[in-house]
């Protein structure tokens, strides 16, 4: 992702885990309560939502825009899933 900016206009991402869900504009953001979220709850789904090419390229350059243009009309240009096992103490 771009480090010129922490957001963009049109680059949301969703962290959800059941029927919770949190909206964020910075994607550092979004990591941390994803992870968070699965610790405590055991899984969470980071979804990433691209409006625009121009968002498109912000997160990952000419790449990201041919990804883009593959399905415009995608609900969710990515997901990342997190899972958490809390296995208690170790010795």
């Amino acid at each position: 992702m771009s480090t010129k900016r922490k957001s963009h206009k049109d680059v949301d991402f969703e962290v959800s885990s059941g029927e919770s869900s949190r909206h964020f504009k910075n994607a550092k953001e979004a990591l941390a309560a994803a992870a968070e979220t699965a610790v405590g709850r055991g899984s969470s789904v980071l979804d990433v939502v691209v409006h625009s090419a121009s968002g498109a390229r912000w997160l990952y350059g000419e790449h990201g825009v041919e990804m883009y243009r593959e399905d415009p009309d995608a609900s969710v240009f990515e997901r990342v899933e997190f899972r958490a096992n809390n296995v208690g103490r170790v010795p």
